[in-house]
């Protein structure tokens, strides 16, 4: 415990099903914790309940107007950021790629690909034009490994990210930055058992086992880990 202890944490997703268990994770690592998410009231309740300074804000991740401006936002209030989790990415069912609309890849992919073009690669220019050694965790998906029927879109983008995760930590492992993934299969949230009801959940990863995993390589443990992705499959 206290491995974050002085180091200021951002959490993107922090009001979504995963985003909240890394966020309580890193607090009780000792970050100092800013969380980003669109779901406004979310985000007010669990900055209240984090506490300890805890800062709220929202953005477009995929806009870099509105990630410049975040930016801007957050040198002002805490200065250099440590440690970078980024946990936005979306899944949606679809039909064989010979009947699916273009409307459903570009979705997926202003989901699943340009927040981590745009967002991860301005806070990681900040993080260098700064000279801060830190970590970035992106979480991405077991779908990147392989191709699979009526989810095309959704599995190229994963693999689009993975690559971008991959290229990134090259980019930056010569100024002190790690970037690193981690790759759930299904994770035990609402949705997904509610999508899936005849599941076996015990076989599904738990957020909290994918916030341990994530508060590893944001920590000075993972200090010689570049672009690995830690395949967090459960039983799944």
């Amino acid at each position: 415990m206290g491995t974050l202890t002085d180091k200021v944490a951002l959490v993107t997703g922090a009001a979504g099903n995963l985003g909240r268990a890394v966020t309580k994770r890193l607090a009780a690592e000792g970050a100092r914790l800013v969380l980003v998410d669109q779901q406004i009231e979310r985000l007010r309740a669990l900055v209240d309940e984090i506490g300890g300074g805890a800062i709220g804000e929202t953005a477009d991740l995929s806009r870099p107007e509105a990630v410049e401006a975040l930016i801007g936002r957050l040198e002002a209030a805490v200065g250099q950021v440590d440690a970078v989790v980024h946990t936005v990415g979306g899944f949606t069912y679809g039909k064989p790629v010979h009947e699916e609309s273009l409307e459903t890849l570009q979705n997926m992919y202003m989901l699943n690909v340009v927040p981590i073009y745009v967002f991860c690669g301005r806070i990681a220019r900040h993080m260098v034009e700064r000279g801060t050694k830190g970590r970035i965790a992106i979480v991405l998906a077991r779908a990147a490994y392989q191709g699979a029927a009526n989810t095309a879109a959704y599995t190229a983008t994963k693999a689009a990210a993975q690559r971008l995760m991959e290229s990134m930590s090259l980019e930056l492992r010569d100024h002190g930055i790690n970037v690193n993934g981690v790759a759930p299969s299904i994770i035990d949230t609402p949705p997904n058992r509610a999508s899936m009801p005849d599941a076996d959940f015990s076989r599904w990863v738990t957020p909290d086992s994918l916030a341990d995993a994530i508060a590893f390589l944001v920590s000075d443990a993972a200090r010689d880990l570049h672009g690995v992705t830690l395949d967090v499959f459960g039983r799944a």
